[in-house]
């Protein structure tokens, strides 16, 4: 519906499947993950208009931000950003709860080509580099940013942000096939049942509308919050 899937099926990994490597979990959580986003972004696309020549340019900047932050993961410290991370997503929590009519209707903002392209490649470029270095809230970074910086409703922000978070999966990805580092035996089992939810998750969005992904947009980020806090703490 929202994203956040992770904040159940990663520390179920680390759980239930405590012999695998660190880069096994990851990369075997990730590739499960894509298939099941991509299901999802499929099923929004049969029923949500995207504006793929208005995409396009996210897109695009999403990819190569993406792979510059998985090239980086190994030079910096991710812990370091933690206490930043947590802030912002605090201040999106906030807003969202405050704003209550925020993306519950389509707004046409009337921006001009210069500032589309400027939010567009802005939120692909910056979102899409903090996928591929940290990750955790993601979709949930992209669609808020659909619907402050573009007028989008939920519904249509998170078909958005769907289709973007299947392109900043592609690099990681890559990386993870070409180490060899994903466990096949595992990945395509739970894969499978990911699409399942996927699908049944945004068949759910679609009847119920924006109000009612709104409410679980705001679950997801506090869900986020607190989890990011008490690892970091």
């Amino acid at each position: 519906m929202v994203g956040g899937g992770g904040l159940i099926q990663l520390p179920a990994f680390f759980l239930l499947m405590p012999q695998l490597s660190l880069v096994q979990t990851f990369a075997t959580n990730k590739t499960a993950s894509f298939f099941g986003t991509t299901v999802s972004a499929a099923r929004y696309m049969k029923r949500v208009k995207i504006d793929w020549k208005h995409l396009s340019p996210a897109i695009a900047a999403a990819l190569i931000g993406s792979f510059s932050g998985a090239l980086l993961v190994s030079f910096l410290h991710k812990e370091q950003f933690m206490p930043f991370i947590i802030a912002v997503l605090t201040l999106v929590l906030l807003y969202t709860i405050f704003k209550k009519e925020l993306g519950l209707h389509h707004i046409d903002k009337s921006l001009s080509k210069k500032q589309y392209y400027l939010y567009a490649i802005g939120t692909g470029g910056i979102i899409g580099f903090y996928d591929g270095f940290i990750g955790p809230g993601t979709g949930s970074f992209l669609i808020f940013s659909f619907v402050v910086l573009f007028g989008y409703n939920f519904l249509n922000a998170s078909a958005n942000a769907k289709i973007i978070n299947c392109v900043t999966n592609i690099a990681a990805l890559s990386f993870f096939l070409v180490k060899g580092n994903i466990i096949w035996s595992i990945a395509i089992p739970v894969a499978a049942t990911n699409m399942l939810g996927n699908y049944i998750g945004a068949h759910i969005a679609l009847k119920k509308g924006s109000a009612f992904i709104r409410v679980f947009f705001i679950l997801v980020v506090l869900a986020l919050i607190i989890k990011l806090s008490y690892e970091y703490l």
